[in-house]
């Protein structure tokens, strides 16, 4: 009998199509480990951090931030590098000022007193006795306080303007007008006949520096965009200075290219690139650049340009023509008057303001013992309010903006 026959211990060779589906599954292992093992190598190399996980959302691109000046130490930030006055709109009422009284409050130079006109009737409500030639009223930094500027009374009479009262007066030598550092803290006096910038304390106004300036009659002023300098307008001899905030001191100094210049108002474009001077001798105003301060150039508007007001839109300027009863109203965008009202009955159109809800223009009738509504869509007038004598700088109040730079009321 013949012995079995031995089992094979190999097993029948795959098909072709199988031992190509386990060459690439063999491949694919292999090219798997040399990508790990290449990620590791990356991985090592970059500081010992391991590598990022993958992720299915693209990356986001980067946006840029939009340009804002660098401000004056403690000043709050520009909401809008385009336009400075942002925060001007209509119904933009800080929380300070929410329930205060709707007021125009109007200095009578040659009276010694504050008329009260109260703007929903178009009619003086009160009459407030304060110290001698009351030049304007100003509203304080925080908001929360009318500073009326007794020039000849070298006081300042403090009125509330939640009640409308006025408290006691504060000691302050030749007030002719008042400013407020953008960041709050100092008070600016005008001192006018004294040749002097007084840098004050806002609350207690005790003197903390004193610039003296060559020029005479220190009058106006607007501050820069970023708070660093403001140009300051010298009616009694022509002149313009430019002053650093920080270092309270006057850095730079020019005397306008006409004879007989008297400078009035000062005021920024809301571009901050560019500074407006109403001068109501040469009848217009100078356009000066204030990072240069070269020689500006000369716009005319009409006789005696006193005052310069910006709408709520940013988008005009509002000029006072005191000589001949007018206002111009200057077009940003356009670089250039658009429209010239006429008040009917003539008048001497001088300082004031914007309503709140940016529909009324009011200004002091300074040689007419008067004060003029004027509608600023129509250029029509609204009313006209009889006051005391010389009337002046009126505050309409409150206003929008987040803080105020002070004179009439000029606000960031």
């Amino acid at each position: 009998m013949l012995p079995p026959t031995p089992r094979t211990t190999e097993r029948p060779a795959p098909s072709t199509s199988r031992a190509a589906g386990r060459i690439a599954r063999r491949t694919a292992a292999l090219l798997g480990t040399a990508a790990l093992a290449l990620l590791a190598s990356c991985a090592s190399q970059d500081s010992g951090r391991p590598a990022p996980k993958a992720t299915k959302a693209a990356a986001r691109p980067v946006v840029p931030e939009r340009s804002v000046p660098a401000g004056l130490p403690g000043m709050p930030p520009v909401l809008d590098p385009k336009d400075i006055y942002a925060a001007d709109r209509p119904g933009m009422l800080s929380p300070i000022v929410k329930g205060f009284p709707s007021r125009v409050y109007v200095p009578n130079t040659h009276s010694d007193t504050v008329s009260v006109i109260d703007p929903a009737t178009y009619k003086v409500i009160e009459t407030i006795d304060v110290g001698r030639q009351p030049q304007h009223v100003v509203p304080s930094w925080d908001l929360k306080t009318l500073w009326v500027n007794n020039n000849r009374g070298h006081t300042l009479t403090p009125i509330d303007p939640a009640t409308g009262k006025a408290g006691e007066p504060v000691d302050v030598h030749d007030p002719y007008n008042l400013y407020f550092t953008p960041n709050g803290k100092y008070a600016i006096v005008m001192a006018s006949l004294d040749r002097q910038l007084v840098f004050r304390d806002p609350h207690t106004m005790k003197v903390k520096k004193t610039e003296p300036v060559t020029c005479a009659g220190v009058n106006h002023a607007d501050f820069s965009a970023d708070g660093r300098y403001f140009i300051v307008s010298c009616e009694f001899s022509g002149e313009l200075l430019k002053v650093d905030t920080e270092h309270m001191k006057v850095v730079s100094q020019q005397k306008l290219p006409f004879q007989g210049a008297m400078p009035q108002d000062v005021k920024i474009s809301p571009d901050g690139k560019t500074f407006y001077i109403a001068d109501m001798m040469a009848h217009g105003v100078w356009v000066l650049n204030g990072e240069k301060f070269t020689t500006p150039k000369l716009l005319p508007t009409g006789e005696g340009c006193h005052g310069l007001y910006v709408s709520r839109d940013s988008k005009e300027m509002y000029i006072s023509n005191r000589g001949e009863g007018t206002i111009s109203v200057f077009d940003f965008a356009k670089n250039k008057l658009a429209k010239k009202w006429y008040l009917p009955d003539g008048g001497s159109p001088d300082m004031g303001g914007v309503s709140s809800d940016g529909k009324v223009l009011w200004l002091a009738g300074r040689y007419d013992s008067e004060v003029y509504a004027i509608d600023t869509r129509s250029g029509k007038e609204i009313a006209r309010i009889p006051v005391g004598g010389g009337p002046h700088g009126l505050a309409v109040y409150p206003q929008p903006g987040r803080y105020s730079l002070g004179h009439t009321g000029v606000f960031r």
